[in-house]
């Protein structure tokens, strides 16, 4: 087995904003002897896919979440929350894409002098499984960094992992410790190379109770848990979130949507545009887990 690099040079993103989530993945990753910095957006941008901001930068109007940073601080910067490392955690007054870019392309390129080993988009707030990932912004960011060509993964976990105060629901630490990991085993498969092959992220969700699920190799598929649609308003119309009343059928049964309940679930996402296929995809994922005893039976 080739050597496990001894540090990575890691990019924690996300959609939400400086929440517990991203903290405990931080330390997780720390933890590690990774090199760590955190980019997010100063509000919880949820639902905003890959959109962009084009309006000129202004002093922040109001507090960032979590007290990240004050009313009349700069656009983006470091963090002023006390007990934040400045060098590490930043934000930008702006979407979960832009987020990545100030990540990528200003923080990653002063420190590292290139782009980062990895982007980790979440832990989300909320489970991003299905055919609604083409609204997150978790899920999009990654999107974005794939098609930059650097190794990305979307984690997203259940919604009641919040804790804006003291940035610390015990969910958190553990959501973390279990994606630390996946990370250590696509680190030991890769050694020096890169962790994930060129053309692939991955998309993983957890369930509410990480600590004993099982990994399931699982397709993003047609099944979605949420039931979205347009609804009659006073003010003309309105979008409606709510839960899937349908049961999946036999031929959703292995969406991860169907599976994120009671399994942690790893999906590939592929860029159309690169050679990698589906089916290499999914033979490179269950090697992944599999590697380290992590696939349940059932996939074998």
């Amino acid at each position: 087995m080739p050597a496990v690099a001894a540090q990575r040079h890691v990019l924690i993103v996300n959609d939400d904003g400086l929440t517990s989530n991203v903290l405990a993945l931080y330390r997780a990753l720390k933890a590690r002897g990774d090199d760590v910095i955190v980019s997010v957006p100063c509000h919880n941008q949820s639902g905003k896919g890959t959109a962009l901001r084009l309006d000129p930068p202004a002093p922040l109007d109001r507090d960032c979440r979590a007290g990240a940073a004050k009313a009349g601080a700069p656009a983006a910067g470091p963090m002023s929350r006390a007990g934040l490392p400045p060098a590490d955690f930043h934000y930008i007054d702006g979407t979960p894409t832009m987020a990545l870019l100030y990540g990528v392309d200003m923080l990653a390129a002063a420190r590292w002098h290139g782009g980062p080993d990895l982007v980790l988009s979440g832990p989300n707030e909320g489970r991003n499984a299905g055919p609604s990932i083409l609204a997150s912004g978790t899920v999009s960011a990654v999107r974005f960094a794939l098609v930059r060509g650097i190794p990305a993964i979307a984690l997203s976990a259940g919604a009641q992992t919040g804790d804006d105060r003291d940035l610390a629901n015990p969910a958190s630490a553990r959501i973390a410790d279990r994606a630390a990991g996946l990370i250590a085993a696509l680190d030991r498969l890769a050694g020096q190379a890169r962790l994930i092959p060129a053309g692939l992220a991955l998309n993983v969700n957890f369930p509410d109770a990480p600590d004993a699920a099982r990994w399931r190799a699982a397709r993003i598929g047609t099944y979605d848990a949420y039931a979205v649609t347009m609804v009659p308003d006073a003010a003309g119309a309105r979008l409606s979130l709510g839960t899937n009343p349908h049961p999946p059928t036999a031929a959703e049964a292995g969406d991860e949507a169907a599976l994120v309940s009671d399994a942690i679930t790893v999906s590939p996402i592929r860029d159309d545009n690169a050679p990698a296929s589906q089916r290499s995809a999914a033979a490179w994922l269950k090697r992944v887990l599999r590697s380290e005893k992590l696939l349940d039976p059932v996939d074998h």
